[in-house]
């Protein structure tokens, strides 16, 4: 959508209201040549059309309905997608906007809603102090390059300090409205008095700690209209993307903290519930995946978040958890009971690659178990500082590309790192292109395993939905890295022994 004024972009969710007297929303837009137009709404930040008029008649926009319209701040789309402007739906849901296509800012009124004419009166002198601001290299021309600089940064010095006491001033006027509301969300809370640091300098410890702690200052998370509105996504975000330390055990208690301002099962916190659990179940963050563990378990299958999932979903919740629990960093890993290639002949005689049913391969099993059994490598039979366990398949083009990739590393710090590779194929079908490719890629220093038995259920021990997969585990088979590309492992290694040094040189001086 093209933007005309650039303050808000809107929109809230439908809900009933028992009370509901509907809407009447009048919008005389002088000038305006649309046939058609929308009424669009935020819902946290999704964008989704509340209403539409498809009749416009000299200017005249109405939006009308029988139930009340959700609280919060819309914006006016025309038929082409342009935004023409914001404003507010609340407690007076029958009004009239009147605007001028000539000059929409500048033109906004409504007699009939004092909290629309409040707004209007914040957007038009932004509007207009935005157009200061436009008109000011106009005014540069024939000035050298030093004199315009200086007038240019005097200039916009003066526009700031306007703005800035305008803004403080309009605050103060707006206090209790749901404007204000609305304007605290995109506000900055840095402190004024910055005491000195040691240097002289301003203490950059206490701004960052005072612009943390105040983040939220004056945002009403019980207010379910919040959501509906253009900045609390935004707010939300960027405290979590780029306030607080970006650790997985910061990141919960800071959702824990945030989630205990609202009301449990309202709107807003279902909806951060819903939002925080997607966001770091994607997350492509190493060890993030624990900020999900805890989400789920906390406030998904226990049962905090009613109403927001089906019961199928739920199950499908607790089989995922119940997988991503056992493989967070420093999780012991469970064992794995493989057949090297060496050995594979010898089980394919025995008839496991023919077996088409589970209860053929198992009788199969209990056939041949002593046979089996001496033929077994374990990852936990490995004794080395360090296990790249990696599970790739024959036939995968990714993989294809990346073994050798991480063959070819590893073999540069061979020697220098204690670790040896445990590489299973996933896919015990394809064991003749397998060795073909272990023999032509030169894969010998890997343990190069496979599971034709079918009794290591890789795919949820290990979460294996697409190769390769690769791990690194210390000498006790706790993940110490994961799902790693073939080009980062030799630099996790380094960086896993670096860490190690740094550890120990810290012991020795205390």
């Amino acid at each position: 959508m093209k933007k005309i004024i650039l303050l808000f972009v809107s929109v809230i969710t439908l809900t009933s209201n028992v009370n509901a007297q509907g809407y009447d929303i009048k919008i005389n837009f002088k000038g305006c040549k649309d046939s058609m137009a929308y009424l669009v709404k935020w819902m946290f930040d999704q964008k989704h059309i509340a209403d539409t008029c498809k009749n416009i008649k000299n200017g005249l926009i109405q939006f009308k309905g029988k139930k009340d319209l959700d609280k919060g701040v819309y914006i006016l789309v025309s038929e082409a997608k342009t935004i023409y402007f914001d404003f507010f739906i609340n407690e007076t849901q029958k009004f009239t906007i009147n605007a001028d296509m000539a000059d929409i800012a500048a033109s906004l009124k409504s007699a009939d809603s004092k909290e629309n004419a409040l707004f209007f009166s914040y957007t038009t002198y932004i509007a207009k102090k935005n157009q200061e601001f436009g008109k000011l290299r106009e005014q540069t021309k024939g000035k050298s390059k030093e004199d315009s600089t200086s007038f240019m940064n005097e200039k916009i010095k003066g526009l700031n300090d306007d703005v800035r006491k305008f803004d403080a001033d309009f605050m103060v006027k707006s206090k209790g409205t749901f404007v204000y509301d609305v304007l605290n969300l995109k506000t900055e809370k840095e402190p004024k008095d910055i005491p000195k640091a040691s240097n002289g300098r301003p203490d950059s410890v206490y701004q960052y700690y005072y612009y943390k702690n105040h983040f939220f200052d004056g945002v009403n998370f019980k207010d379910e209209r919040i959501v509906r509105t253009p900045f609390f996504a935004e707010r939300v975000d960027k405290y979590f993307d780029k306030v607080i330390l970006m650790h997985p055990d910061t990141v919960i208690k800071e959702i824990d903290m945030v989630l205990s301002k609202c009301d449990e099962g309202n709107l807003v916190y279902n909806l951060l519930v819903a939002h925080f659990t997607y966001k770091y179940e994607q997350s492509k963050i190493m060890g993030f995946d624990k900020v999900f563990v805890h989400m789920g378990d906390k406030y998904v299958v226990s049962g905090k978040a009613k109403g927001l999932y089906t019961d199928e979903t739920l199950k499908k919740f607790d089989e995922r958890l119940n997988i991503m629990r056992n493989l967070l960093l420093e999780a012991k890993v469970a064992d794995l009971y493989m057949i090297d290639t060496t050995d594979g002949a010898k089980v394919r005689k025995m008839g496991f690659d023919t077996a088409s049913t589970s209860k053929s391969v198992t009788d199969l099993y209990y056939k041949n178990v002593d046979k089996l059994t001496p033929m077994f490598k374990t990852l936990y039979d490995i004794h080395s500082k360090y296990t790249i366990l990696v599970f790739w398949a024959a036939d995968c083009g990714h993989c294809q590309k990346e073994i050798p990739i991480l063959n070819e590393a590893l073999a540069k710090i061979k020697g220098t790192i204690d670790f040896k590779v445990f590489a299973v194929q996933t896919k015990d079908d394809l064991y003749d292109s397998w060795k073909k490719f272990i023999i032509e890629k030169q894969l010998g220093d890997f343990i190069n395993v496979y599971d034709p038995i079918h009794i290591n259920n890789l795919k949820e021990r290990f979460d294996i939905y697409s190769t390769p997969v690769i791990y690194i585990l210390d000498k006790d088979k706790k993940i110490k890295a994961k799902r790693l590309s073939a080009d980062q492992v030799v630099d996790m290694l380094k960086a896993l022994e670096n860490i190690e040094k740094e550890n120990l040189k810290n012991k020795t001086k205390n």
